[in-house]
């Protein structure tokens, strides 16, 4: 099979339209990833570029090279989120009128921001297949140009822009890891740096509870998968694009998935020890890093490819990554049903230094013995350490623990 129609060419002369419109990110490095890993561990940025993520280049790219008469009559897109940001920017940015089908429930704050840069949202179903539906019959009644999230030359010449950086930024990288959904993003980077230096190594992560790449690199082509429920919503596409497929199947090295519990840890991490507010999607290649800390030489770039998300999401996402870290304890713990036996264990827990976030007190129930009460607790710790310091502290002091 041929390379798709797609250069590197292509990508250095994206760069030069991108000057003035995309930010050069920066790659800033990680302490503690280095120390896990055991080598050099840096971080390219893309979550603080210009609408919140890469997905401006690719947009702008594929924009900017329609033809005038093509721009006048609109741009159409479907997204749930940083894809509708991305055209919406760049057709601002180039006078053309946007319109962006999104999902019913998509997140408030990303409609605001589509609608903000410029674009006029319309709903259309619950998903983004319907989304993509809607917007691709708008583009055959109107005329408008449909722009596709990832599998069109100039927008994966547009996100291979992030590979030139990364190597004018960290000359020495060896490995780069980085998310993939339908893989204009992979595409783009792998076709970058293996045209420079073929020794680098391209890692693909996607989230496995929707990794349609796997599966399509066992059979040889792109295949569909049904995408379950994951917190990585912009990487949950459900069959990879042909040419974005070819592409990879060529270039990059390998493809990993990753849990959620996995991507809620690194997106913690990333707000925590890196001061980095970064999506789900945009923390698949930290969480590969975790699960797999020696598989990657170093030095090592892991690419956050977008910071857009939801507040009320990141709340969620925080509290599955303080638990999958350790850092939260639920359990249930039998007492006698005698004044003062509540306030006595709630003393013991802040001797222990547990701060109590939940209690729910059972003085009546068929599992329990005449004057027995059962608590149920939800604490915050210090970490695994911590919990297994203060089970073993209330083991001692003779209760007896239970957990479901």
């Amino acid at each position: 099979m041929a390379l798709p129609e797609v250069t590197y060419e292509d990508v250095v002369a994206a760069r030069e339209l991108l000057k003035g419109v995309a930010a050069l990110t920066p790659v800033v490095h990680s302490r503690v990833l280095s120390e896990t890993v055991g080598g050099s561990v840096h971080l390219k940025c893309e979550n603080l570029q210009r609408a919140g993520s890469f997905k401006v280049r690719g947009a702008y790219v594929r924009i900017a090279r329609l033809t005038d008469e093509e721009r006048a009559r609109g741009v159409v897109a479907a997204s749930a989120g940083n894809h509708a940001q991305g055209v919406a920017l760049g057709s601002t940015m180039l006078g053309a009128k946007s319109t962006v089908y999104m999902p019913m429930g998509a997140p408030l704050p990303k409609i605001e921001a589509t609608r903000a840069y410029g674009a006029d949202v319309v709903f259309a179903g619950h998903t983004v297949d319907a989304a993509l539906l809607a917007a691709r019959e708008h583009a055959d009644k109107t005329g408008a140009v449909f722009i596709h999230p990832f599998d069109h030359p100039d927008v994966v010449a547009g996100q291979g822009t992030v590979g030139l950086e990364i190597l004018d930024q960290l000359p020495e990288a060896a490995t780069i890891v980085l998310p993939i959904g339908g893989g204009g993003l992979a595409a783009g980077v792998a076709l970058a740096v293996k045209s420079l230096r073929p020794g680098v190594r391209i890692v693909g992560v996607q989230a496995e509870r929707a990794a349609a790449y796997p599966d399509s690199l066992a059979a040889g082509r792109p295949v569909m998968v049904e995408p379950s429920s994951t917190m990585a919503d912009g990487i949950a596409v459900g069959r990879p694009g042909e040419l974005t497929f070819e592409l990879i199947h060529y270039l990059v090295d390998s493809v990993l998935t990753v849990s959620e519990e996995s991507l809620s840890r690194a997106l913690l991490l990333c707000l925590e020890r890196s001061k980095l507010v970064v999506e789900p999607a945009g923390v698949a290649g930290v969480a590969a890093l975790l699960d797999h800390p020696h598989a990657f030489e170093p030095p090592v770039v892991a690419v956050l490819s977008g910071g857009n998300i939801d507040p009320l999401l990141m709340a969620r996402v925080l509290r599955h990554g303080l638990a999958a870290a350790g850092r939260y304890l639920a359990f249930r713990i039998r007492l006698a049903d005698r004044p003062g036996a509540l306030a006595g264990l709630l003393t013991r827990l802040a001797e222990l230094e547990t701060n109590v976030l939940d209690v729910v007190h059972e003085r009546v129930g068929a599992r329990l013995h005449l004057g027995e009460a059962e608590v149920l607790l939800h604490l915050e710790t210090r970490g695994p350490a911590h919990c297994d310091e203060v089970l073993s502290a209330l083991r001692r002091d003779g209760h007896t623990l239970l957990f479901s």
